[in-house]
Parts: C-alpha cells; sequence; structure tokens
C-alpha cells in the first residue's frame, strides 16, 4: 500500500505540473519554484508532514518536500539559534542535497561533453 500511496500522490504532483505546462503560459522553471514555494508554505504551516506520512517518498522526493526540508531547518534553527537562524536554517538543511546535485552535474558534465543547442 506504501508504495501505491507514493505513486499517486507523486504522480499526481507531476500530473498537475504537465497540465500547468500545457495549459498555462508558465515556464517549467516557474513551475519548479511554485513547487518548492508550495513545499515550504506547507513545511512552514506544519501540513506537508502529515502528506508525507500518508504518501512517503511520493511526498518526500518531488520539490514540494525540497521546501518542506527547507522549511524544517529553518524552525528547527530557528528554535537554536534564534533570529539568525532565519539565514542559516534552510541552507544547513539542504546542504546534502545541494552538493549531490551539484556533484552529480559535474560528473555528467565531464562523462558527456555537453555543448551547445545551437
Amino acid at each position: 500500500m506504501d508504495y501505491l500511496m507514493a505513486f499517486f500522490v507523486g504522480g499526481a504532483f507531476c500530473a498537475i505540473g504537465q497540465i500547468l505546462i500545457d495549459k498555462t503560459k508558465l515556464t517549467p522553471a516557474r513551475i519548479l519554484v511554485g513547487y518548492v514555494l508550495i513545499g515550504v508554505l506547507l513545511g512552514g504551516l506544519g501540513l506537508y508532514d502529515k502528506l508525507v506520512e500518508i504518501a512517503g517518498a511520493g511526498a518526500s522526493v518531488p520539490l514540494t518536500g525540497f521546501g518542506n526540508v527547507i522549511a524544517k531547518g529553518i524552525r528547527q534553527a530557528v528554535d537554536e539559534k534564534g533570529f539568525l537562524g532565519i539565514f542559516t536554517g534552510g541552507l544547513t538543511a539542504s546542504a546534502g542535497g545541494i552538493t549531490a546535485a551539484v556533484l552529480a552535474g559535474l560528473l555528467m558534465s565531464l562523462i558527456f561533453r555537453p555543448k551547445d543547442k545551437s
């Protein structure tokens, strides 16, 4: 059942994104930023954790999950460090994921030799 819920929730995120691409003039980049923002807002309100309980990786892996991690990090850092935690918490909480993405991008660029589209 866990796999099905992850599939349906993650699939719903993807379907909504595809509908937004097809039916609006929003660029994919703006939609992705919107997903992160929604994750931050729902995480900040404490609602995203309930979705993660239901959907597992279907909710924690997409970009909305990244936004939730940022919100959690900020909440935790504010509790520990006060006002300065607003500026440091999101980066501290998401540093591992950001580092992995940068290193994977670097590795792929070395392996596949990217070229301009023109």
